[in-house]
């Protein structure tokens, strides 16, 4: 966000503990401690977009559902809805997939989900475009005004991702980048979507801007650990000493 020009404030939803390899526990917060996080933030600065993650429990979804609602409706949601990690560890609750269904995706101005994601919010198994074309269906059916089918889990040669809001859609397409350094491409995208809607660009605009933004990061991501390494949010300021 800092590298997209806006200030990025923090809401703690859960605690994990977490490597290039895998997670190892997961601790949620109390609802409560989510809510007063998020007054700190709203009632004192403002926001101009939200952002939101991984949640974790029907509880805090709920209360995160609940601190959106009071928000101006004016301003922009950006939901990741967040299921399974990078390694496939499980980071959502199964009754916390109604919440997120009933209650977060219809205040979304964008959701984000990959494949997986897009299987366990809709039961589809999406393996082309055209069934990346069903999934955005099917997900705007639940509410948000837009929905981002990210396609990087498709066998291809491109990274293809898919917005649309029922009447419009736009493919974007990036050549692959043959690197198992990829950790964190979910959150990045969401969040540098939310910080050029916060700039005041329209969904299509932030969208294109956001892909154009990760592909560059995962080209310059680099191993860390023994497992997956992270994506280069800074790929920008690197300069040789």
């Amino acid at each position: 966000m800092l590298m997209l020009g806006v200030h990025g404030m923090s809401v703690v939803t859960a605690v994990t503990a977490q490597n290039s390899v895998g997670v190892h526990g997961v601790w949620p917060l109390p609802a409560e401690a989510v809510a007063a996080q998020f007054r700190a933030v709203v009632d004192d600065i403002g926001v101009d977009a939200v952002k939101v993650g991984m949640l974790g429990t029907a509880q805090v979804a709920a209360e995160v559902a609940k601190l959106l609602a009071g928000l101006d409706p004016a301003v922009p949601v950006v939901v990741d809805p967040v299921a399974v990690s990078k390694h496939g560890d499980a980071l959502l609750a199964d009754d916390a997939l109604d919440v997120l269904r009933n209650e977060l995706l219809p205040r979304a101005t964008v959701v984000t989900p990959n494949l997986d994601e897009v299987r366990v919010l809709t039961g589809l198994t999406v393996t082309d475009v055209d069934g990346m074309r069903e999934a955005a269906a099917r997900m705007l059916e639940l509410g948000p005004a837009w929905v981002l089918v990210k396609g990087g889990h498709l066998e291809s040669d491109r990274a293809v991702d898919l917005l649309s809001n029922g009447p419009d859609e736009v493919t974007l397409t990036a050549l692959r980048d043959e690197t198992r350094h990829t950790h964190g491409t979910g959150c990045t995208l969401a969040s540098a979507v939310a910080a050029y809607l916060a700039r005041g660009r329209t969904v299509p605009e932030a969208v294109r801007a956001a892909k154009l933004f990760v592909t560059s990061a995962i080209a310059h991501g680099f191993p860390l650990g023994e497992g997956i390494g992270p994506v280069d949010h800074g790929w920008k300021l690197r300069q040789p000493l």
